[in-house]
């Protein structure tokens, strides 16, 4: 029959075992994929949902101000319509991506810390893990590229912004001279009519919900891009330091070769 003193000793150990149990658990958790797949979540989210609405906004604008004749503009209505359906896959893809690679973060972490056992890791976990670098990188550089191109509906909403923000400082009483003319940076041809905006009319399409919506949302997508190309950069920095260690520790000789 144990002695309570006993007693005490062996609740002691098992507190203390449930308590080393939990930061093992805790110790193969990879922090920076964790970190990297929400901020790719959260980019992804901003730029998808807010570029949608801020495309729409776009379309009615040049509807009602810059291009009436349907035909004139039939050939960029077809392409923003076409980005908007690119967007709803880049959401699909990105959704299903972070989460495989939280997945293999976690067992890079596991293997690399040999929490559950010995070191074991196969040729073929190995090729996962460089896949997974080699397409991260890619992907990295690509959505440098949609970051780039997300900045350039920012630029021509607020040359327009600016320009009505100027109209309403300015001390000339002919407002009229004062235009902004979109036919100029390719959006539409230069047959469309009206094509340009300018005094009264400017200052009107400025001071609509779909203009003052659209540019903010604009300026949101642009930051979800930049959101989510460092949640690539975090990736990669993880994914290749996980592939690293896996393929230094594989070898034999690692410990005399380290």
């Amino acid at each position: 029959m144990e002695t309570p003193s006993q007693e005490n000793q062996d609740q002691k150990q098992d507190k203390r075992g449930c308590f080393e149990c939990c930061i093992k658990c805790l110790g193969g958790v990879p922090y920076a994929s964790l970190v990297a797949t929400i901020l790719c979540f959260s980019g992804v989210a901003l730029f998808c949902g807010c570029g949608h609405v801020a495309l729409t906004g776009t379309v009615t604008i040049l509807e009602s101000h810059f291009s009436k004749v349907t035909s004139d503009h039939a050939m960029l209505t077809d392409v923003i319509q076409l980005m908007q359906y690119v967007i709803y896959g880049i959401a699909s893809f990105f959704f299903l991506y972070g989460i495989i690679l939280l997945a293999e973060g976690f067992y890079t972490t596991s293997a690399v810390k040999e929490l559950h056992s010995e070191f074991k890791t196969t040729i073929c976990g190995r090729c996962i893990s460089g896949m997974f670098v080699f397409l991260t990188y890619i992907l990295g550089v690509a959505w440098l590229g949609v970051f780039g191109f997300s900045a350039v509906p920012v630029f021509l909403f607020y040359n327009m912004w600016s320009t009505c923000a100027t109209m309403r400082s300015s001390t000339i009483n002919d407002t009229e001279s004062i235009c902004v003319d979109v036919r100029q940076y390719g959006i539409i041809p230069w047959n469309a009519t009206p094509g340009k905006a300018c005094g009264s009319v400017l200052g009107d399409i400025c001071n609509t919900s779909e203009f003052y919506l659209s540019y903010h949302l604009y300026i949101v997508a642009c930051a979800g891009a930049g959101a989510t190309v460092i949640a690539l950069l975090i990736y990669m920095m993880a994914t290749t330091y996980n592939f690293a260690v896996l393929k230094f520790k594989s070898r034999e000789d690692c410990c005399t070769k380290f």
